[in-house]
């Protein structure tokens, strides 16, 4: 979930260089206000993009439930798109079943406006999906954008036309763009007419005009557009033919801008394809160099084509984008050099090699940057899991294995079980590869409260650890203990667990708290850190085991021996810089006075979870804060504050796709105190307040419950 916003719903900062369209603007808002779908088509690099979300800031005060945006220009294939769309409208759908169901749900009750923007490559999966959501949400209304409409019944269709190439907003987005402001008559309205007022064009021509100035553009582009078709760089063959001429001048300009690259840019180019999403320079360089483009020269190409306007200036984080319509020229020229493959191979490689040092960072003080990181390149890591998947499985295990609990702490459970499930079933590696994407796995169907398979998982987890670390037990003997060491340095054997077996532990004992089991959990993972050696600082595997054990004696009532742990645990944590064990203890905690009858220390831990699960981005660790820290309340006798915490905590409960759920403890607890809290203010004034707590704004509740006492 976001961390903070001022409305609900989330749309894109509008471009400040929107120019003119105040016809096709009303022309699409009227739209809206008359029917559930509005698609507005156009040629590549028209306004589209522009249009629509400057219609939807428009519109949005209209939707109770907000407006929300989805950029499908990153998804290469539909097997991603419900996934996309659920993440967009902040669903972190943690149910097991169909695809849309959660999201159907998600949206059935609600009044919003969902965006869909760049369908033309996904125009029937679309399709299909919008009937579905229509059909099961009444209140929801759809703006998609495309080369074609999606073909629904009671769509609406608005066709965007170029600017007027001789009016005055063409020539208004061209000074725009350019920065100087050049008088109607001469080489910019010269310029305007002959890329008839297609936007993209101009901002192209722009960039070039303020390289070269108006009258050198306006005269090679009368020397391109004036040429033969042949040679107009008629590269990007589209299937559809809708509007041939105005593709044919786009497709010009876009090859004019090629051809007064140099040719390291137009190389760096084609090779830059190749990324789905965001990119900075380090992932562009591990990719892109060969030949003559290497470390030295690359970075002065991309400035090259930053400076063209075929890749876009970085934002605050240093990432660049490039325009589909600029891409995919790109793919065509990188498909005619023949390096298709090999670029695609080497993304696939880089991306990989990413998600490994993420899994190696995880365990220490740089484990909140490069969670972020695996959020922030999540579209390439996914684009090069697909490449994997068809090309090297063995591979594609290993990338998914290596992210796919950072995915699932993300609340992208469908998305690591998906990947999880495919690359196991076409690999065929054994061993401490396979041994830990099954434990990402069941971590997974656990989260998804699929129990059953999970035990499956879970047996199979340990079995495969048992054989990886017995396979590595011929490495190098200890001369101090006798004992064989694997590759990554820790005691193996048949007597003396490794990281997989703890993590197999781990899992096993997870599975065994959530179905109220703390004996089987306690007894499990205490059996492999007695025979391990090494304490909770040694591995991420050592202190989930350790995690573990203290949720198992919270469970079995031990509950001072279990704070104690809990407390040591923390401060390792706080020591390491590591942020998601440390949550952890801190519901833990706030559960454990809860059950000493401290409902005060129960609230101040409960909030430090809230917190840092915010950090992390993980609804559903918001979810279960938001209950511990309402039964807190309602224990505590604060019965308004109770309501408000609670009908927060439904509504991030809802963005999970699922019931409220948690540790069994907790769950006859908030029952408890909750009717103790609705009998002392009253029915009517709890249902008033926890009402408007789940229907405003998610963000703004999550503020006033980590506000604490003392503050309005």
């Amino acid at each position: 979930m976001r961390d903070t916003a001022s409305v609900r719903g989330h749309l894109p900062d509008e471009n400040p260089g929107f120019v003119g369209r105040r016809t096709e603007l009303e022309r699409v808002s009227a739209a809206l206000a008359e029917h559930r779908l509005v698609t507005v088509t156009g040629v590549g690099g028209v306004g589209k993009t522009r249009l629509a979300l400057r219609a939807a800031h428009r519109a949005a005060g209209r939707y109770p439930d907000g407006a929300w945006w989805t950029d499908l220009g990153q998804l290469d294939g539909e097997r991603l798109l419900v996934p996309l769309v659920a993440d967009s409208v902040d669903l972190a759908d943690h149910t097991p079943g169909m695809a849309t169901t959660g999201l159907c749900r998600r949206l059935a009750a609600d009044r919003l406006l969902l965006v869909l923007d760049s369908c033309e490559h996904l125009t029937e999966p679309c399709a299909r999906l919008v009937t579905e959501l229509l059909a099961a949400a009444p209140g929801l209304t759809v703006l998609t954008t495309g080369r074609r409409p999606l073909g629904v019944a009671g769509e609406e269709t608005v066709a965007l036309d170029p600017l007027p190439p001789a009016g005055p907003d063409a020539l208004a987005l061209l000074r725009r763009a350019a920065g100087e402001d050049f008088p109607a008559a001469g080489p910019a309205g010269e310029i305007c007419v002959r890329l008839e007022g297609i936007p993209l064009a101009l901002e192209l021509a722009a960039a070039q005009i303020r390289l070269q100035g108006a009258e050198a553009v306006r005269d090679q582009l009368g020397s391109r557009l004036d040429a033969a078709p042949g040679t107009r760089f008629d590269l990007l063959a589209h299937t559809e033919r809708v509007w041939p001429g105005r593709h044919q001048t786009l497709r010009a300009a876009i090859g004019w801008s090629h051809e007064l690259s140099t040719p390291l840019e137009r190389l760096l180019w084609a090779r830059l394809s190749v990324f789905r999403g965001p990119f900075d320079l380090a992932s562009a360089t591990a990719v892109c160099i060969g030949g003559p483009l290497d470390r030295a020269t690359l970075p002065e190409a991309l400035d090259g084509l930053v400076r063209s306007s075929v890749v876009r200036p970085p934002d605050a984080a240093g990432r660049h984008r490039m325009l589909d319509t600029i891409r995919e020229y790109g793919a065509t020229w990188l498909d005619r050099t023949g390096e298709t493959g090999t670029v695609a191979d080497r993304h696939a490689a880089h991306f990989r090699g990413l998600a490994r040092r993420a899994e190696t960072e995880w365990h220490g003080a740089r484990q909140l940057r490069w969670y972020r990181t695996v959020d922030a390149h999540h579209t390439d890591l996914r684009t090069a899991l697909d490449r994997l998947l068809r090309t090297d499985p063995d591979a594609a295990l290993d990338l998914v294995g290596s992210v796919a609990f950072a995915w699932s702490c993300r609340g992208r459970l469908r998305e690591a079980r998906d990947g999880l499930e495919q690359a196991l079933l076409l690999s065929e590696a054994r061993g401490r590869v396979r041994a830990r994407a099954l434990w990402a796995l069941g971590v997974t169907l656990v989260l998804q409260g699929e129990f059953g398979p999970a035990q499956d998982v879970s047996e199979r987890c340990a079995r495969e650890a048992r054989h990886a670390e017995y396979a590595e037990y011929a490495g190098p003997v200890d001369p101090v203990d006798g004992t064989g060491r694997t590759e990554h340095g820790e005691a193996a054997g048949r007597d003396r667990p490794g990281d997989l077996t703890l993590d197999a532990a781990a899992l096993a004992g997870l599975l065994a708290l959530t179905t109220g089991r703390p004996t089987a959990a306690h007894v499990v993972v205490g059996h492999v850190l007695d025979a391990a050696r090494g304490g909770p600082a040694d591995s991420a595997a050592r202190l989930r085991c350790h995690l573990v054990r203290v949720f198992a004696l919270t469970g079995l009532g031990r509950l001072a021996e279990a704070r104690e742990r809990a407390l040591r645990l923390r401060a390792l944590c706080e020591e390491l810089d590591e942020h998601w064990t440390r949550t952890a203890l801190e519901y833990q905690l706030a559960l454990t006075g809860l059950l000493e009858g401290d409902p005060a220390a129960a609230s101040g831990h409960a909030r430090a979870m809230l917190e840092g699960t915010r950090r992390l981005g993980a609804s559903l660790g918001v979810a279960l804060g938001l209950d511990v820290l309402a039964t807190a309340l309602a224990a505590a006798g604060e019965g308004e504050r109770a309501a408000d915490v609670s009908g927060t905590g439904e509504a991030y409960w809802r963005a999970t796709g699922q019931p409220r759920r948690g540790l069994p403890g907790l769950r006859a607890l908030h029952e408890k105190y909750t009717d103790t809290v609705r009998a002392s203010i009253g029915e009517p004034a709890y249902e008033e307040i926890f009402v408007r707590a789940l229907t405003g704004l998610p963000q703004d509740g999550l503020d006033r419950a980590l506000r604490g006492p003392g503050h309005a």
